[in-house]
């Protein structure tokens, strides 16, 4: 008799897309495919991850950016099939996991530095 375990079935009952590996300060686009009534287009949301949250299939992270001036948060699960695909853009170069002291920042001291040459990327 097999032992199997509760990650394996749902791994197995949702199957994870190729999505590139990103954390928090990295800068990416989420294309979301969005339903407007019996039509289907696809919305590019571009901004900051402040955090990524779970294991596995009930991964979730969060994405901040600037609109006309007023900070827009959006948490994203990382199995949604409403996910086309993930662009990253910047690595974002970061000491915390979590890095909500972006929303109490504005202009310049907003920006996060970039980093370089990160091996196994």
């Amino acid at each position: 008799m097999s032992t199997v375990s509760m990650q394996e079935v749902i791994n197995e009952v949702n199957p994870k897309a190729e999505l590139p590996r990103f954390g928090s300060g990295d800068t990416i686009a989420v294309h979301y495919k969005i339903k407007e009534g019996n039509k289907e287009r696809v919305q590019v949301f571009q901004g900051v991850v402040l955090q990524t949250r779970g294991t596995g299939s009930t991964m979730t992270f969060t994405v901040r950016k600037m609109a006309s001036g007023v900070g827009v948060e959006r948490i994203f699960p990382m199995n949604s099939p409403f996910i086309e695909k993930i662009e990253k853009l910047r690595a974002g170069k970061v000491r915390r996991s979590r890095i909500f002291y972006l929303r109490d920042r504005k202009g310049k001291a907003a920006r996060i530095k970039e980093r370089y040459n990160r091996k196994g990327e």
